[in-house]
């Protein structure tokens, strides 16, 4: 075995063992204890997606003396090892980009074990990522919900502790049922691990057997990460959690934490149960409707807000809508546009949340939109940060959220008639609502304020290099941007390899 192919194991048990260490660690020690910690998993990554680019074949890495089913395993293809090193990526420029409205919002006493909570949720997404066996998968999705609850309260105050009491409620139940589908798919087939499970549910679907119960399960394991990821109408707890916790904490939140869950999906649907078997389930159909409504709900909800973090909040429950339509259309090329979209929303969402931090820092520190006129010339970069991050949502070629869009009506017109129109005439709407209120922000940014109104409540310029850190993030999560809607090519090939490889 070569050295490399040890690192997936060595970045789940990094990240585990960084948390304690930055418990007993000083606020600026934990932090650059974090950020290296990231840094050097981010490298190990990209380090594990060539040497299995180069082989064009995943592998098993086995943990301990015994091989499975008595010892654990974790498995990396492509679509891992890019996922990996995508979230990483994103989390460090999440935690960059919020590192100012850390040192303001928390205590001095408190900031390291907020990194606590950072690298365990890191540790988390990876075990998630990586991980062969189904039960590993239920504990790590566990040590995920109790750190982003964490991260969302650890700010203290009546908001963030009622939005961390609403997300650990619905938390809680999307893990139950999650765990009781986990179950019924120990009850039928005997395994945990998820290619010998995928095994025998295919023999006992060919035989017609227990067709009822290996619905029952797939339903609770699919509804149940649906509510961990605030598909509609299970959102509840989305807009305060986001809009209320501090910066990197909300840019993490819906960056990276509802995307661990929509993989874990993933994988389930292609490696647990077989894509097949789920497709004629009819759960998808089930996940179709409630990411139509999604889409359309989220993008009202958005309109109405008058705060900028809960309007950006609100487009992600629009934006998973649109994930889980693309699983709901049935085809591999639904599933693709997924996938592709969960990388648009973890770009394009961390840097609309950062500059709208950069805005309201340049306006007195109000998140109402209407305050914020005329930011865009107080924070010129944080301006045009937004605005990128507003075109893509809307869908403007040359953004990542362009193809993400033309690779969802792509996916629609190649399925059934019964599902392609109303997926294309959603995604037309969608769009359009996408656009009345991510553009008209961008405007009210660029309209010059004039009067009484502005005179007197901190307005103030903010040059470039002002804040470093956020500056560097934003630039960043521009150019992964353009990356991702300029290069779009090899990376959709790299999902559909990816795909190929679960099966």
């Amino acid at each position: 075995m070569a050295f490399v192919q040890n690192f997936p194991f060595i970045s789940i048990v990094l990240s585990l063992f960084s948390g304690p260490l930055s418990s007993v660690l000083g606020g600026k020690k934990a932090k650059w204890v974090n950020l290296a910690v990231i840094t050097l998993i981010g490298a190990m990554s990209a380090a594990v997606l060539a040497f299995v680019l180069g082989t064009g074949e995943p592998y098993v890495y086995r943990m301990g003396h015994f091989p499975a089913p008595w010892g654990n395993e974790i498995r990396v293809g492509v679509l891992e090892a890019g996922m990996a090193l995508f979230f990483c990526v994103v989390m460090l420029l999440c935690m960059l980009g919020g590192e100012r409205e850390r040192a303001l919002e928390l205590p001095e006493g408190k900031q390291n074990l907020y990194y606590v909570m950072v690298n365990l949720l890191l540790c988390s997404l990876l075990a998630l990522i990586y991980t062969n066996d189904l039960f590993t998968a239920y504990v790590f999705v566990e040590i995920n919900t109790i750190s982003a609850c964490g991260l969302i309260m650890i700010r203290q105050n009546g908001r963030t502790i009622e939005a961390a009491t609403r997300y650990m409620i619905m938390s809680l139940l999307g893990s139950g049922l999650l765990l009781l589908g986990i179950c019924f798919l120990y009850d039928l087939t005997g395994h945990l691990l998820m290619s010998n499970i995928k095994e025998q549910v295919g023999l006992l679907y060919a035989a017609g057997a227990y067709r009822v119960p290996l619905l029952v399960a797939l339903g609770l394991m699919s509804v149940g990460l649906a509510i961990k990821s605030a598909l509609f109408p299970f959102h509840a707890w989305l807009p305060d959690a986001y809009g209320y916790s501090t910066l990197s904490s909300a840019a993490i939140l819906s960056s990276l934490v509802s995307k661990g869950y929509i993989f874990l999906l993933v994988k389930i649907f292609f490696r647990v149960v077989g894509f097949e078997v789920v497709r004629e389930s009819g759960v998808l159909n089930i996940l179709f409707v409630f990411g139509l409504a999604g889409m359309i709900m989220g993008s009202v909800s958005a309109i109405q807000e008058k705060n900028v973090r809960r309007m950006v909040a609100y487009s992600s429950v629009a934006q998973i809508g649109y994930i889980y339509m693309g699983f709901g259309l049935g085809s591999l090329s639904g599933v693709v546009a997924s996938v592709f979209h969960v990388l648009t929303h973890a770009a394009t969402k961390s840097l609309l949340f950062i500059s709208a931090s950069g805005l309201t820092d340049s306006s007195g520190d109000s998140k109402q939109i209407a305050d914020l006129t005329g930011a865009g010339f107080r924070n010129r970069l944080a301006g045009l940060a937004f605005t990128v991050g507003s075109l893509s949502m809307v869908g403007i070629p040359a953004f990542s959220g362009f193809v993400s869009k033309l690779l969802f009506a792509q996916a629609a017109v190649e399925g059934s008639f019964v599902k392609m129109l109303p997926a294309l005439l959603v995604l037309a709407v969608s769009t359009v609502l996408n656009a009345l209120y991510f553009m008209k922000t961008v405007i009210t940014l660029y309209t010059p304020a004039r009067g009484e109104r502005f005179s007197g409540r901190g307005f103030c310029r903010i040059g470039l290099w002002e804040q470093p850190a956020k500056t560097w993030a934003m630039l960043c999560l521009i150019v992964l941007n353009l990356i991702l809607g300029l290069t779009s090519e090899p990376i959709i090939e790299l999902i559909r390899d990816g795909l190929a490889m679960f099966e």
